[in-house]
């Protein structure tokens, strides 16, 4: 005697095959963040240090942006001398508060 089952008798009735959803062919792309370098005011570094500090490290610090920001720095305690990609600002930051300046630490913009 020979018995054949189908998928029905095993499975308890038949099934449509499963489909996965479509997939989307829209990638969204997530922006990383952007880093703000800030430099705090201090009582032992002078204005012209504060200055050429920025002039040096920061590129395309203009003369009149550097005296911009170290007078912020002065009269309001802070200036963001600088907003990017996290790995420079890392850098930014590294090199003023090994030059003397204060530092606050980095944050995202």
């Amino acid at each position: 005697m020979v018995i054949r089952l189908s998928v029905v008798d095993i499975y308890g009735m038949a099934t449509a095959p499963t489909k996965a959803p479509e997939r989307s062919s829209q990638v969204t792309r997530k922006p990383y963040p952007n880093y703000k370098v800030i430099v705090l005011n201090d009582d032992f570094n002078t204005f012209q240090h504060v200055a050429e500090c920025l002039l040096k490290y920061i590129p395309g610090m203009s003369g009149d942006r550097a005296w911009d920001l170290t007078n912020q720095i002065h009269y309001e305690g802070q200036a963001i001398v600088w907003v990017g990609p996290q790995e420079t600002a890392e850098l930014y930051h590294q090199q003023l508060r090994r030059a003397g300046l204060t530092m606050a630490p980095l944050e995202a913009a």
